[in-house]
């Protein structure tokens, strides 16, 4: 009796067991709503499982932030670094600087770049406007160098001129080594930086933002499509770029535009280029709703816009995590000391009157005579600095702040980060792809 009123008693749960299974499975099955949302969430979860993941919704008429998620951990940007690029390619361009039809020539170092690239040969130019729709679409690494060197002489200070314009636009943490985004442990940015500057270069330059809803682009005869699959497919995006490589995960920056609302999101860190767009699709549907119909923030403004006749330097990016020496705190940077010769009359220096504590400072003396004794003259010689010697910007450019960009890697964490910075990502190599990489797209 007491055997089988036990196995009656298991018979009796295992069957309530596969009875509520089964009606869990139909009540889901007949629902599809409800299974399409345990799907994305599950998708949408093991995207920000990755260390890598950050993410922002920034509403461009407010200047709101609508969801954050690692906004301001560094991350390493990718080919979203050719945004820059395409910033100081736009500021030429509306200066009157070049123009779209202006040849651009190709040298045998940006032949030598990883993939992805146009396949350009040395001694080859190519047109502005056609490097531009290459940048937008094929993401090409040998066309961003083609860039740097006519607008900057040379990759390195091409990109010391994109981290100086990153701070003037208010990036605090991105920091850019090449102009590709080729992996360099020391290229890194945020979440919150690439927002700013998606805003930034539609709101300065509406003329030429339209390039980057360019579906595809012929060159040659070989037609290359955007890389950024949203495009078309969102109702409103209208851009604009994404970036790969195994360091950095998959990221995108997107806008949106519908109706009188506009907003920028980002995703940085996607474990595949679908799992990035389907969190990137979720940001949108779920965020644009709430954002402002009414424009109440200023437009963002380049702060210190590097053109031929402005010689000021904006700040250093913070201290560098690999910095052998801190950086002194203040922003304010002293004047480089001028080389002053001077001549004077054997008459005796000028003396402090009792009580001043005013320095004595060489000044420019007229020729003048005295009824009383000899002529006394002075004269005051100034040695010009030398310019710097970049191409096609400030020949002023101080060159101490050059090398006070280029002493540090990439700056510290900053306060507030949570995981998923930088320290837990491993970069060996810099400016070279190395085996089983995929370059930048």
């Amino acid at each position: 009796m007491y055997c089988v009123s036990v196995g009656a008693s298991s018979g009796l749960r295992w069957v309530l067991l596969s009875l509520a299974s089964i009606v869990a499975f139909v009540a889901v099955a007949a629902d599809p709503a409800d299974a399409r949302t345990w799907r994305k969430k599950r998708s949408a979860d093991s995207v920000i499982a990755d260390a890598r993941y950050a993410d922002i919704v920034v509403d461009v008429n407010s200047g709101e932030t609508l969801h954050e998620a690692n906004a301001e951990g560094l991350r390493y940007p990718a080919s979203l670094t050719k945004i820059m690029t395409l910033y100081l390619l736009f500021e030429r361009l509306e200066a009157g600087k070049i123009k779209l039809d202006t040849p651009l020539k190709v040298s045998a170092t940006a032949v030598e770049q990883a993939p992805s690239k146009l396949g350009l040969d040395a001694g080859d130019t190519i047109e502005v406007e056609d490097a531009i729709k290459a940048l937008v679409t094929k993401s090409a690494n040998d066309v961003a160098v083609v860039v740097a060197e006519a607008l900057a002489g040379s990759e390195e200070n091409f990109a010391k001129l994109m981290t100086r314009k990153a701070r003037a636009l208010a990036m605090k943490y991105t920091v850019y080594k090449n102009a590709s985004g080729l992996p360099d442990e020391d290229q890194v940015t945020t979440a919150r930086d690439q927002a700013l500057l998606g805003i930034a270069i539609q709101e300065r330059f509406p003329r030429y933002y339209r390039y980057f809803s360019t579906p595809n682009f012929s060159y040659r005869g070989h037609s290359m499509r955007n890389h950024n699959n949203l495009l078309g497919r969102i109702d409103g995006v209208d851009g604009i770029k994404t970036g790969y490589t195994r360091a950095s995960g998959f990221n995108l920056v997107t806008s949106v535009r519908r109706g009188s609302r506009q907003i920028v999101a980002v995703v940085l860190g996607g474990k595949s280029s679908s799992k990035r767009d389907a969190r990137m699709r979720e940001l949108i549907e779920t965020k644009i709703a709430s954002a402002s119909q009414r424009r109440t923030k200023t437009k963002l403004a380049d702060a210190d816009p590097i053109t031929e006749n402005n010689t000021k330097p904006t700040a250093p990016p913070p201290a560098a995590k690999h910095a052998a020496k801190p950086e002194a705190k203040s922003e304010k940077k002293p004047e480089p000391k001028k080389n002053v010769a001077v001549t004077t009359s054997t008459s005796p220096a000028p003396q402090l009157q009792p009580g001043s504590t005013d320095p004595i400072q060489p000044r420019l003396v007229k020729t003048f005579s005295v009824k009383a004794g000899a002529t006394q003259t002075a004269s005051l010689e100034t040695i010009a600095l030398s310019p710097s010697h970049a191409i096609g910007v400030s020949p002023s450019v101080n060159r101490a702040a050059d090398e006070n960009i280029d002493k540090g890697a990439p700056p510290s964490s900053p306060a507030g980060a949570r995981s998923g910075a930088l320290g837990v990502l491993t970069v060996k190599s810099q400016g070279a792809v190395q085996p089983g990489e995929t370059a930048p797209v």
